[in-house]
């Protein structure tokens, strides 16, 4: 297959991922992304990689374990983390990006790849018969001809559920007599001012959670059933578990102090910088499915913001993912035809770096197969083979979306101190990453 041209489909962070992975290999690409020609629900550019919910690529330290896997794929050439990297705004200890400015560098990158061509068609038909290796990544929102055909290749049901996306404020309309900045326990760099911080008294708390959960919502249809992942819950169904959720989840004041009043506030709503230039702000942790007059009404509700404009609203759309364990080896190839991949959040992990990631391993592998070799698996002690761990060999019953996680990582052998049980398994990951890299051989480093 040396000299064939490997498809790609979907022009997203896993299609981009696996597109500049293959490339490494000194191999051609054939990228096929259906924007702007069919638009979907979320996106709003024709850019490749846009991102449709936060801007927030989560913690980059090694502490977390969020944190391993971007050094991880740091060591691996990550095109994603690269623009990340480059268009980075202050967020504390979080990687967060200027949402346009990444998308526009990431499409920019593969449109200057001489061995990529782009082509703006939506796919609608896997084909039945292939010469070179196929990736599907076509993540969350896949289009409906296309779904019923993965469907039927694969012989079963797709599962979903909703994700949920936070609004964006004007920063111009934050009234900032009310508000005052920093990160929790002082961490980042609280001159930047990371994040914006609305405190709530307790009177004003419970009158907003009440608003909140009587307030008109977008109605789901009737053959649909609304599954939510619970790292991103909406806020509403947050709110109706129980009158103090928030404010011990995403309105959790704990190491604030409000220098207006020397004290800890009731609750807080964090503002997070959206772009470089500090003219947007994103609601933290506030998903929801909320009608678009009942958002303004209620969110205008917090102090601060009482006449906030909002640049973008947030809204619900549907994610849809395969049942991977009982679909996928864990090179990522399906098991009823080796030339074809899957990649990306379709395969069942949940996040912008953990759907990237898998698209760097399709990526490889799908340029593996074409030169003749035997494709490969990161060692489970590593973030990357963690998750595909996860994805391939869970119980295929009860199969749901996975960020990375300690939990999901081999623990320390015995005899390992607890206090130094995370330290161990950030420094066996990044070992076991370099030893898997010796056995790629690139075309290109």
């Amino acid at each position: 297959m040396k000299g064939s041209v490997i498809t790609i489909i979907g022009g997203g962070l896993a299609g981009c991922e696996a597109a500049h992975q293959v490339t490494r290999f000194g191999l051609r690409v054939k990228l096929f992304e259906m924007r702007p020609k069919k638009p979907t629900p979320a996106h709003k550019t024709h850019y490749l990689g846009e991102l449709v919910c936060s801007n927030s690529l989560k913690s980059d330290s090694l502490e977390n374990a969020s944190g391993i896997l971007k050094e991880e794929m740091r060591r691996l050439s990550s095109i994603v983390i690269e623009a990340a990297d480059q268009n980075r705004v202050p967020a504390g200890k979080a990687l967060a990006v200027d949402r346009e400015g990444f998308s526009r560098y990431l499409t920019s990158k593969i449109e200057k790849n001489p061995l990529i061509e782009i082509v703006r068609e939506e796919v609608q038909r896997i084909p039945d018969h292939l010469d070179s290796p196929l990736i599907i990544a076509t993540g969350p929102l896949t289009s409906d001809p296309l779904s019923e055909d993965i469907k039927r290749l694969t012989g079963s049901s797709h599962l979903y559920f909703y994700d949920a996306i936070s609004p964006i404020v004007d920063a111009d309309t934050i009234d900032y007599s009310k508000v005052f900045r920093g990160s929790r326990y002082g961490r980042g760099k609280e001159e930047e001012g990371d994040y914006i911080n609305c405190p709530l008294n307790e009177e004003e708390y419970y009158r907003f959670v009440e608003e909140l959960i009587k307030a008109k919502k977008v109605e789901t249809k009737d053959f649909e059933k609304a599954i939510y992942f619970e790292g991103c819950l909406p806020i509403e169904v947050m709110a109706e578990r129980g009158k103090d959720t928030l404010r011990f989840g995403p309105m959790r004041p704990v190491g604030l102090v409000d220098p207006k009043t020397g004290k800890t506030p009731f609750a807080v709503v964090q503002l997070r910088m959206e772009n470089k230039e500090g003219t947007m702000y994103n609601m933290v942790g506030f998903q929801t499915k909320l009608t678009y007059p009942e958002q303004k009404r209620v969110f205008r509700m917090i102090p601060g913001l009482e006449n906030a404009e909002f640049m973008r609203y947030g809204s619900v759309h549907r994610n849809t993912y395969i049942n991977s364990p009982k679909l996928l080896y864990p090179t990522l190839q399906f098991r009823k035809n080796e030339l074809i991949f899957f990649a990306g959040q379709i395969v069942g992990v949940e996040g912008y770096v953990e759907s990237a990631a898998m698209g760097i391993v399709a990526g490889i592998n799908a340029a593996r197969i074409a030169l003749g070799q035997k494709p490969v698996v990161p060692p489970p002690e590593t973030a990357i083979g963690s998750l595909i761990r996860y994805i391939t060999e869970s119980h295929t019953s009860d199969f749901q979306p996975m960020n990375i996680n300690f939990g999901l990582f081999p623990p320390p052998p015995h005899g390992i101190p607890k206090s130094r049980s995370r330290s161990f398994i950030v420094e066996r990951a990044l070992s076991s990453i370099k030893e898997f890299k010796t056995q790629l051989k690139y075309y290109s480093n």
